[in-house]
């Protein structure tokens, strides 16, 4: 008899305490509750979930939560199509918004056909590792290594090697999402609007003579470019012709005209550039020998 009383008495105490313990949860989640807008559940449904960047957010939930608070427009999102843009902006009554497409551009036109090595690396075949063995051993300490760093972390197969082992950007494909930018370790990818068709693809800071005996393509700080732009919207800083284009950039495709190497191009679409007609032209197919 009494292991019974016992019993009751501790199943009434666990009872008890069990509805103690609802009670306080109950009044904890009422107290502690935030409202999550439905919404931002169904367009982050609707976008692509690569979680990439390119939008300047952590992630698509980010990008969702945004958009559905009215902050930004669902065109930020560069790695939607247009009819996913429209969709999400039909769902939330909202205008979809007209961002410009922004691509990866590459500093250098040094392919194995015009720029020289000094060494021959042998290595763990990444440019990260060939970087710090020596530079990796282009003579252009400032030429891309070609070993597709950039291509293997392309989740959108925009980033391919040609022939030269130079990467090739497909602005079709391109989402500027930036993973090329990080991973290059001679920094020379950036993110760039194609409005800006004005493009030097090199980042050679030697002087002219130096640079040439590098590489055939490099700038040579002639400044050609600079007179024949006019104004202040390319000028030579550090042995290497920049732009400004915060000037009129689109009005200057008579700079790339006599520039004798052809570092500096124009992008008559996002996906061909084209040299001046004073550029040297290279027949030549074969890798360049290596230096003595």
């Amino acid at each position: 008899m009494e292991m019974l009383t016992s019993l009751a008495i501790a199943g009434g105490f666990m009872l008890l305490l069990g509805v103690v313990l609802a009670l306080a949860l109950a009044l904890a989640d009422r107290k502690l509750y935030v409202f999550e807008d439905p919404r931002i559940g169904e367009v982050e449904e609707m976008l692509p979930k690569s979680n990439c960047g390119a939008c300047g957010n952590a992630g698509c939930r980010a990008f969702a939560e945004l958009v559905v608070a009215g902050k930004i427009q669902p065109s930020q999102c560069t790695v939607s199509s247009p009819e996913q843009r429209e969709a999400i902006a039909g769902f939330l009554g909202v205008d979809a918004g007209d961002a410009e497409k922004r691509v990866a551009r590459l500093a250098c036109g040094g392919g194995k056909q015009v720029a020289y090595l000094r060494a021959q690396y042998s290595g763990l075949k990444t440019c990260r590792a060939a970087s710090v063995v020596g530079g990796g051993g282009k003579e252009c300490a400032w030429g891309c290594l070609g070993l597709g760093d950039c291509v293997s972390v392309c989740n959108f197969g925009a980033l391919s090697l040609d022939r030269y082992g130079l990467p090739q950007v497909d602005a079709d494909k391109c989402t500027a999402c930036g993973d090329c930018v990080d991973v290059c370790p001679k920094d020379l990818f950036s993110i760039q609007p194609i409005s800006h068709q004005l493009w030097v693809a090199c980042k050679n800071h030697a002087d002219g003579e130096t640079a040439e005996a590098a590489c055939e393509v490099a700038c040579t700080a002639c400044g050609r470019c600079v007179t024949d732009a006019g104004g202040e919207m390319l000028q030579l800083q550090d042995n290497l012709v920049v732009i400004d284009y915060s000037q009129n950039e689109h009005l200057a495709r008579k700079a790339i005209e006599r520039c004798p190497t052809g570092a500096i191009v124009w992008f008559e679409n996002p996906n061909l550039s084209v040299k001046g007609a004073a550029a040297r032209k290279i027949l030549r197919q074969q890798p360049l020998p290596i230096l003595n």
